[in-house]
């Protein structure tokens, strides 16, 4: 293979994939745009995935963890309560006792029930937690695992762009990447669209369970109000971006359709519970307008329609291209590839496959040097796929990834974690420390040198190799190699 074929499989590997990782470039051949392609033809499924719950399963697991919590503590609250007073006496005893000693012992018997409730409550483990760490090892297992990974890649990008956080729904977060983007990423931005608003995760994160029309059933009859967040951030996050047209009466009229969107609860259905439902008792009777058009469905497909013209509209053609070239190309794309690709959108009616397939088959993807800052968890990613090591422990990983600001599945707000070299480079720090670590625990197995020759094929900048071979120690030869530009950009 030439040394161009060497480079263009290198940068094609970074760019677009997971990083190299052993025998990936040689796997590229001749063809590194060919082989992109290829890999979208393979499908996104996870062979693992049937071990794991259902995001409906996996909410109504923790639900009843949590029920059985509650109900444990008040137990052990009563039963304190019952020792308390049979080590009382009788009641002419306490009239005996000081105010002051009164008020000390009321409060010791308030701490002693509190602390029996907890222990009984934390004898029940949290399942959301191990259901989360499942998730992680799948995914991050399959980043590792892939030949290429411009695929996982697309996943990755679709599930930070239609963002939850585990902060919020720990127990969905994995489930609901599988279910709404995985499942999606490779289709129809229509059909991702739907897939995702419609899902419980979303519904939950961005709080439409609490929202309800003022003209509506429960409207009339309850306290709660209409909440605007889903549609806010549908509108300017998800399909047509900022500043592009739309009013503050679209997005209040976008809620009310949106209305009734919410999920079964737990305890009232232990068969379904966490599945998505449409509530009429919630949707704000009658037709709305969103921008310029009427809609005067009165049951769920109010708000699919609406959907399924935001997806159509020119305006999320272009701010979806020009968020996916911002990821993969540069902080500043080329307006040529930007435009190329909002074409594709508009003429495919948004098959993000072949977007995608635009994207990678334009030399303005190719031209630039690369100089964009990978995310940190690209370059974990990037990192531990250059040795070889295709499993991980997902405390340490998720771990890691928490330490480096980029926690997996929560981002801090419904935007996601940013693209832009900005807002990462002041945590090259703490990335040494973390490629000292994983250097340290790796020396025995992973020669630094191999890496250089046989994962990059050698195109690996001069002052590097230098460094490396300079390098006091192993374990120092591997973080210097880690930090390096030829990991650290793409």
């Amino acid at each position: 293979m030439s040394n161009s074929a060497k480079a263009e499989g290198v940068l094609a590997l970074h760019r677009f994939g997971m990083g190299p990782r052993p025998g990936s470039i040689a796997a590229l051949g001749s063809d590194p745009r060919g082989a992109l392609i290829a890999e979208l033809e393979r499908p996104l499924t996870l062979s693992a995935a049937a071990s794991l719950p259902t995001s409906a399963k996996a909410y109504r697991t923790v639900a009843d963890a949590n029920a059985r919590r509650t109900a444990r503590a008040k137990q052990a609250q009563q039963q304190q309560a019952k020792k308390q007073q049979m080590a009382s006496g009788a009641p002419g005893d306490q009239a005996q006792v000081r105010p002051e000693g009164q008020a000390q012992g009321y409060r010791q018997e308030k701490d002693a029930a509190e602390m029996a409730a907890k222990q009984a409550a934390d004898a029940i483990p949290d399942p959301g937690r191990p259901i989360y760490l499942q998730e992680a090892k799948l995914r991050t297992e399959a980043a590792l695992g892939a030949e290429i990974g411009f695929a996982e890649r697309l996943v990755w990008f679709w599930s930070n762009h239609f963002c939850i956080s585990a902060n919020k729904i720990q127990s969905m977060s994995g489930a609901y990447e599988r279910e709404a983007v995985r499942a999606n990423a490779l289709g129809r931005f229509v059909d991702l669209l739907l897939a995702v608003e419609g899902h419980p995760a979303m519904l939950f994160y961005l709080d439409n369970l609490e929202s309800m029309g003022a003209n509506s059933t429960a409207g009339i009859n309850g306290n709660r109000g209409l909440n605007e967040n889903i549609a806010r951030e549908i509108m300017e996050l998800h399909t047509l971006g900022v500043r592009t047209g739309y009013t503050q009466d679209d997005v209040i009229s976008f809620a009310n359709v949106l209305t009734g969107w919410t999920l079964v609860p737990p305890g009232a259905d232990p068969q379904h519970g966490g599945e998505f439902t449409f509530n009429p008792r919630l949707h704000e009777p009658g037709g709305q307008t969103v921008l310029g058009k009427r809609y005067e469905q009165d049951d769920v497909e109010q708000g699919r329609a609406v959907l399924r013209d935001l997806a159509a509209h020119p305006a999320t053609a272009t701010h979806v291209a020009t968020k996916l070239a911002r990821h993969f190309v540069a902080d500043e794309p080329p307006p040529a590839l930007v435009e190329q690709m909002a074409k594709s959108f508009h003429d495919t009616d948004g098959d993000l496959k072949q977007v995608a397939i635009t994207m990678v088959s334009s030399d303005e993807a190719w031209g630039g040097p690369p100089s964009k800052l990978k995310r940190p968890g690209e370059w974990v990613v990037g990192m531990v796929r250059a040795t070889g090591i295709t499993q991980v422990d997902p405390v340490l990983y998720t771990g890691g990834q928490q330490l480096l600001g980029e926690a997996l599945w929560r981002p801090p707000a419904p935007k996601g974690y940013p693209d832009d070299e900005a807002s990462w480079i002041d945590g090259i720090g703490r990335r040494l420390d973390v490629a000292n670590n994983f250097a340290e625990r790796i020396t025995a197995m992973a020669d630094p040198q191999a890496i250089i020759e046989d994962v990059f094929a050698s195109q690996i900048a001069p002052e590097v190799k230098q460094a490396v071979g300079r390098a006091e120690s192993r374990q120092q030869a591997l973080a210097l190699l880690f930090m390096s530009a030829d990991f650290q950009r793409r």
